[in-house]
């Protein structure tokens, strides 16, 4: 079983997937890694949230950053959101997009380029020192 899935909407977030991965390893925390798009891979996401045997899912996703809001909204899974910063005010529109879900589909949301702090947040929920 993996602890962790950490999904990206692309590529371009490499640097915050190392963050996020890294600190995973250091807790010796199971983890894998998805190249998915809320928009591009709809379809692919749907079918990896719902079969995931993850505990916990780590999405980073930049500009619209719906990818987190997605993987809540199919799951009951904790879900921790990592806006991407960008070009539009410095990412406040990723940030926006994560912290204002609807009721009902809750996001823990990190600060932007937060991957490191959302594989710290995950050791905690899985009690891990």
């Amino acid at each position: 079983m993996t602890d962790v899935a950490v999904i990206a909407g692309s590529d371009s977030d490499k640097a915050i997937i190392d963050k996020a991965v890294n600190t995973l390893v250091s807790y010796n925390i199971s983890h894998e890694v998805k190249i998915l798009s809320a928009h591009r891979d709809a379809e692919a996401l749907d079918i990896y949230v719902k079969n995931s045997d993850a505990k916990i899912f780590i999405c980073i996703a930049g500009m619209s950053a719906a990818l987190p809001g997605v993987v809540a909204a199919r799951t009951k899974k904790p879900v921790i959101g990592v806006p991407v910063s960008g070009k539009l005010a410095g990412g406040l529109d990723a940030l926006l997009s994560i912290v204002q879900m609807p009721r009902g589909v809750p996001v823990a949301c990190m600060a932007l380029d937060g991957g490191e702090n959302a594989a710290h947040f995950a050791a905690r929920i899985l009690g891990r020192n």
